[in-house]
């Protein structure tokens, strides 16, 4: 049996409603001729033939008979299985068709039908070139993606937001029990030096004061009894005095950890506000028009300070064509402020 010559044998092997290979090939090809919306002809023609050709027939006939490369069969058939409306086809042709299935199928029609703003003008996708399209696809995935990473750094700031305000009400409590404790701390210290001092008040006292000793009273006894005295008030004094020195390295340590609680606080705020700031860049990144925007402007920056330096040029060699150029960039400096004004 020739190789193509299956219409009998595929017809009485296939169900009554299944279409043979010859009349696929035949509608593919008048589709190949008609263009336009045929696309979709093609394509699911194309998926027809590789269902009902039997193993090894695929690309000779692909070949052959319709002269498809395997890569351009394949680009007809995703086209078939992603695009249900013909005339949305015949008015974007198969090469905008196939760059559109970047863009995923529920985005899509919304993305053909709404306008992009191409080098300052608004463009259709029908309207655009290839080279148009392709970078208005790239500018919205490159949009969405910093979208999607304003998205990711606002949950990250809304978590650490809330971590700063429990470490906040940490710190703010723990300096309040600090504040409260070094005050305690400074009255007790207070206590400390006035029982140390009035102690001290009275060891000199005792020491001044003169004794009275009656006729035949042992002086050497009375001399002991003063000195028993003198030292169980300088033990006295002694302990007052050390829990004086306890008192006020206690007040000293709760200073220094009411000092690094404010640093701590301090630091809070420093990343509090460092944090709202990146909620503002977030916020900003989040908007895809702004996004777009502020991608657009630098390009246009970048392409003023091109012309700058061809101005320049032009200054140095020839003043007319530097006096035209310079009317033509003044021109589109008033454009862009009509564009500005509110």
């Amino acid at each position: 049996m020739p190789r193509f010559q299956l219409a009998d044998h595929l017809q009485k092997a296939q169900p009554p409603q299944a279409r043979d290979i010859e009349a696929i090939t035949a509608e593919i090809l008048d589709a190949k001729r008609a263009g336009g919306e045929a696309i979709l002809t093609i394509g699911r023609g194309l998926m027809e033939a590789k269902a009902l050709l039997p193993h090894g027939e695929w690309l000779p006939w692909l070949e052959e008979r319709v002269e498809f490369s395997e890569k351009a069969a394949q680009n007809f058939m995703r086209i078939a299985r992603n695009y249900a409306n013909p005339q949305a086809l015949a008015d974007l042709g198969a090469t905008k068709a196939l760059m559109l299935l970047a863009v995923p199928d529920d985005a899509r029609d919304e993305f053909i039908s709404t306008p992009h703003l191409v080098d300052g003008e608004e463009k259709t996708v029908i309207d655009m070139t290839s080279r148009e399209l392709d970078r208005a696809i790239k500018e919205r995935d490159e949009a969405l993606k910093a979208a999607a990473q304003a998205q990711a750094e606002q949950k990250a700031a809304d978590e650490a937001r809330k971590k700063m305000a429990e470490d906040m009400a940490l710190v703010n409590g723990r300096m309040e029990g600090l504040r409260d404790e070094a005050a305690a701390q400074a009255e007790r210290l207070k206590a400390a030096r006035e029982n140390a001092e009035r102690l001290e008040a009275e060891l000199r006292e005792l020491r001044a004061r003169p004794v009275d000793v009656a006729v035949q009273v042992d002086e050497a006894a009375v001399e002991a009894a003063r000195k028993e005295a003198e030292a169980a008030m300088r033990g006295k004094l002694d302990r007052a005095k050390a829990a004086e020195k306890k008192a006020r390295e206690d007040l000293m340590e709760l200073n220094s950890a009411l000092q690094r609680a404010k640093m701590e606080r301090e630091d809070a705020l420093q990343r509090l506000d460092a944090m709202q700031r990146a909620e503002k860049r977030a916020a900003m990144a989040s908007n895809e028009d702004l996004v777009l925007f502020r991608e657009l402007f630098e390009r246009v920056q970048e392409q003023v300070n091109r012309i700058h330096g061809l101005l320049l040029k032009a200054r140095d060699k020839d003043a007319d064509r530097a006096e035209k150029m310079s009317k033509a960039l003044l021109a589109l400096a008033e454009k862009v402020r009509e564009v500005a004004a509110p």
